[in-house]
This record gives structure tokens, C-alpha cells and sequence, in this order.
């Protein structure tokens, strides 16, 4: 069956549908979700995270099938595509195994709830604020990938520094009290897991921030010298 220019713009834009409806949606809740069970110690909710898991690794074949499928074709027949299509499709791939990592997260967290040592009442409270911080800028990713923002993924990308912040700070909090005796060891250990899970949150929102940028720019984002740097590189249409 031939391809056209339609047609591909057709079935890219419902590889893309299933990243902003379904996969986004699911990943989004599954983080508040692991982080409110975290807090409540509620392992009904924790439960919850884990179990739409299936779901999610299953929507992530099936983006990433599409998205094969699409792009053999249009190199089987050689259909001329601009760079921006390129990036595009390219995106959704990148973007998909991002959002699924970031659920795999949550999971760990979640998986952390059932089995944690200790009253949530004993955590510092910099740890809401960390973990609402890693909401923001999850939140804030979606929306910057959902409306091809570069201006929103830039401010993103300035937010991850912060996050490495917090966990120094939450962790030698934690220490001072395992010190004073306010905080058994094994929660402690509860808590360098979870905002090491943060950590890693971050990291993959900012990832797929670069890729917006890269996607409606066409510019490389890397991070050197602690500060994120945009280089233009030059790009082929396909065909």
C-alpha cells in the first residue's frame, strides 16, 4: 500500500494521540499517585500504581510498533519528508520510552510504600516540597510536548538543578534525626530510595524537554558546565 504525505500525517498524529491521551495521562497519575501513597502510607493507592503498570508497558510496545511500521515504510518507499517530520516521529519514539521510565518510577516508589519502615510523620518536610517540585515539572513536560513548546522545556530544563538540591538537603536532615534517635535507619534508607527515584523522575522530564526543544527547533540541548546549551546541526529532509 502506498504512503502519502496524508497518510503519514494521519498515523503520526495517532502515534502522537496515544502519547498525549493515554500514555501521558497514566504516567501523570501514576507519579502523584506513588508520591500521595508515599505521604498517606496508604498501600491501597501504592497498589494502585503497581497494577496499571501492564498497562502502560503495553501502551509503550504499541506506540513504539507504530512507530517502526511507520518509519519502514517511508524508507521502503522512499517517501520525501521534510526534517521537521522527521523529528517528529522521531520525538514520539524518544518521548514514549521517557514516559514509560518515568512510570517504572513511580512503581519503585510505590513498591517502597509497601514495605516502608516507619511513620510518614517522621520525614522532613523539604520531602513535600521536593516531590511536589518533581510534580511541576512532570506537569510541565506533558504540557511542553503536548502544545511543542521550546519556551516551556527550557524552563524545564532550568528546574533539575533544583531537585539535586532538595535531596542533599532532605538527606542530611535525615541523617540529624537517624543521629538524634527522631528516625530509624531502615526509614531513612525509605527515604534516599524515594528521592533517588525523584532524581531519576527529573532526569527523564528534562530528557524529553530536550527533545521538544529539538523537535520545534531543530537545536541539540546538552548540559556542559552547568548550564544547558542549544546547537543547530544540520538536517536532511527523507527521500
Amino acid at each position: 500500500m502506498s504512503l502519502t504525505e496524508q497518510a503519514f500525517e494521519t498515523e503520526l498524529a495517532g502515534i502522537r494521540e496515544g502519547l498525549l491521551r493515554e500514555q501521558g495521562q497514566r504516567m501523570r497519575k501514576a507519579v502523584n499517585a506513588a508520591f500521595d501513597a508515599f505521604f498517606t502510607h496508604d498501600r491501597d493507592r501504592a497498589q494502585e500504581v503497581i497494577d496499571v503498570d501492564d498497562e502502560i508497558d503495553d501502551t509503550d510496545v504499541e506506540v513504539e510498533r507504530r512507530a517502526v511500521e511507520l518509519l519502514t515504510t517511508v524508507a521502503a518507499q522512499a517517501l520525501p519528508l521534510e526534517a521537521m517530520q522527521l523529528r517528529r516521529i522521531l520525538t514520539c519514539v524518544k518521548v514514549n520510552n521517557e514516559y514509560e521510565r518515568i512510570a517504572d518510577a513511580a512503581v519503585t516508589i510505590a513498591e517502597r510504600v509497601l514495605n516502608i519502615s516507619g511513620s510518614p510523620v517522621q520525614l522532613p518536610a523539604t520531602t513535600r516540597v521536593m516531590t511536589n517540585s518533581v510534580i511541576g515539572i512532570v506537569r510541565d513536560m506533558a504540557k511542553a510536548f503536548d502544545e511543542s513548546d521550546a519556551t516551556l522545556a527550557r524552563l524545564v530544563l532550568k528546574q533539575q538543578d533544583t531537585i539535586g538540591l532538595f535531596k542533599a538537603e532532605i538527606l542530611r536532615q535525615a541523617e540529624a534525626s537517624v543521629a538524634a534517635g527522631d528516625m530509624g535507619v531502615d526509614l531513612a534508607f525509605d527515604l534516599h530510595e524515594v528521592t533517588s527515584q525523584c532524581i531519576l523522575i527529573a532526569d527523564h522530564a528534562t530528557n524529553v524537554a530536550e527533545q521538544v526543544i529539538w523537535e520545534a527547533t531543530g537545536f541539540i540541548v546538552r548540559h556542559a558546565d552547568g548550564k544547558w546549551v542549544e546547537k543547530k546541526i544540520e538536517e536532511r529532509g527523507a527521500g
